[in-house]
């Protein structure tokens, strides 16, 4: 379980190709106190730790994620959002984020707004239902508020504003139009929706 607030920007420094993909995640963590074993948020995607070593940790990579998750993410030199998990009695400063994928986005703009960054992201119809104004949603692992929501053909598009905290401590420092994002709808908007099925069935 983790919470939407990064704690630190990695970059995947090697890739293996297995069966599946090892990945080798540079950071500054103290890895001494990182377990095998342990859950890491890797740029919103719940990922277990296999190996480490001092500025680094190994996580692999199933087909099965590589195939839910924004396209070119798991390359030599991409920079990653991490958090590491909850534990019990820490601040939930964000939302309740279970680092599982729900879908892909894709930047449609980015302007400024003020001192701040206002960003366009078109979603699909499997998860427009559930983005809603003044709502959480997390993209890239990131705990952020919805501002605007309008209905498309395709699905829906909605607008954030990225504060100049929140690019300076995350990835979104670089994020452009055309970029895809990890997009983790909120657990509650889920739950409701699935109880509203079941009354309803």
């Amino acid at each position: 379980m983790f919470t939407g607030i990064i704690t630190d920007i990695g970059h995947i420094r090697s890739i293996e190709q297995r069966g599946d993909i090892r990945a080798v995640i540079a950071t500054s963590y103290d890895t001494a106190g990182l377990a095998i074993g342990a859950s890491v948020a890797c740029s919103g995607v719940c990922l277990t730790v296999v190996a480490k070593a001092p500025g680094e940790f190994s996580v692999d990579v199933s087909g099965e994620t590589v195939s839910r998750t924004a396209k070119g993410q798991w390359q030599q030199g991409r920079r990653l959002n991490l958090e590491r998990a909850l534990k019990v009695g820490d601040e939930l400063g964000g939302h309740i984020v279970t680092g599982h994928v729900d879908a892909v986005g894709i930047i449609e703009a980015v302007k400024a707004a003020g001192d701040s960054t206002r960003i366009t992201i078109a979603v699909p119809k499997s998860i427009a239902p559930f983005i809603a104004p003044k709502g959480s949603v997390a993209l890239d692992g990131v705990s952020l508020t919805v501002n605007t929501v309008e209905d498309t053909v395709d699905g829906a598009r909605f607008t954030i504003n990225i504060i100049p905290h929140t690019a300076s401590w995350t990835t979104f420092d670089t994020a452009r139009a055309g970029d895809e994002l990890n997009i983790e709808i909120d657990v509650l908007a889920r739950y409701l929706a699935r109880m509203k099925q079941s009354l309803t069935s």
